[in-house]
């Protein structure tokens, strides 16, 4: 059977497939064909089931639960960091007044944001050009996800709030749920299961070769070097990754909760794992 698995371009998403990718992790009978596209693309296209795996944005997942439900792994978490909302040096300091261009109204980064601050002004971006934008004076400040979190402060920008920091601080240190692999539902629990375990063993492939996993990501790294590739790979795919643990599942459960309570979802959302 032909299973579509659609995911970001970038290293800390390929660095989780790279077991199946490269053939190191046997695919089992199943046809694999990998789908690359931005986030904010795999959020939309979760709402028509387009793909029977897909990354999306935790924000998305909240809408998304009666046809998706959560792989137990396959998580990008920011433990203490997260995206950052930066400006120019001589730019503001503060949120007040300022209109932030996000990446995608859909993505985690923005509800984190308006976590913070409920009447944030925004204008949407493709998140490859937020920082140039910044950099020229487009927009008073930008909200980065992806490599920006570890290149902005040597292109000369500084940061206003890292959102990753925030929140651990708001929930006594609870890691910060961004992204996650979900699968549909009408796959039926015995392939459900299958290819989960598909899944956790090609990320647990890549963590145990790390370093030639890391060879392959640089590829996805949009200019970093393999030293920074290897740092921002570290940072999303690790041992959360392989496993959401008690910590990963009670930020995913506070992170529904909250954005149910501010009125920034539209219902309460069970989380729910697939076994």
């Amino acid at each position: 059977m032909k299973i579509h698995v659609a995911h970001s371009p970038d290293s800390d998403d390929a660095i989780m497939f790279y077991g199946l990718a490269s053939g190191k992790v046997p695919s089992n009978g199943f046809e694999l064909e990998h789908v690359l596209s931005d986030i904010e693309t795999l959020n939309r296209a979760a709402f028509d089931g387009r793909y029977e795996i897909t990354a999306v944005s935790f924000h998305a997942y909240a809408h998304l639960t009666d046809r998706y439900i959560l792989l137990p792994h396959g998580a990008s978490m920011g433990d203490r960091y997260g995206p950052v909302v930066v400006a120019k040096k001589n730019g503001p300091a503060s949120l007040k007044g300022v209109r932030v261009a996000i990446p995608g109204e859909l993505t985690t980064a923005f509800l984190t944001l308006r976590l913070y601050d409920p009447t944030v002004q925004y204008v949407v971006m493709p998140f490859d050009q937020i920082q140039e934008a910044v950099h020229a004076g487009e927009i008073a400040a930008g909200l980065l996800i992806h490599e920006g979190q570890v290149t902005y402060e040597e292109e000369g920008l500084r940061k206003i709030v890292d959102l990753g920091e925030w929140w651990a601080d708001r929930t006594g240190g609870l890691p910060l749920p961004l992204g996650g692999n979900i699968i549909r539902r009408d796959l039926g629990p015995e392939m459900i299961r299958n290819v989960s375990k598909l899944l956790h063993d090609s990320i647990a492939y890549a963590l145990s070769h790390r370093k030639e996993a890391v060879e392959y990501a640089q590829q996805f790294g949009r200019g970093l070097d393999k030293d920074r590739t290897d740092t921002f790979v570290g940072m999303y795919v690790n041992d959360l990754t392989l496993g959401y643990g008690e910590r990963g599942r009670k930020g995913v459960e506070r992170l529904m909760a909250d954005a149910f309570e501010k009125g920034l979802i539209p219902k309460p959302v069970p989380v729910e794992f697939a076994a």
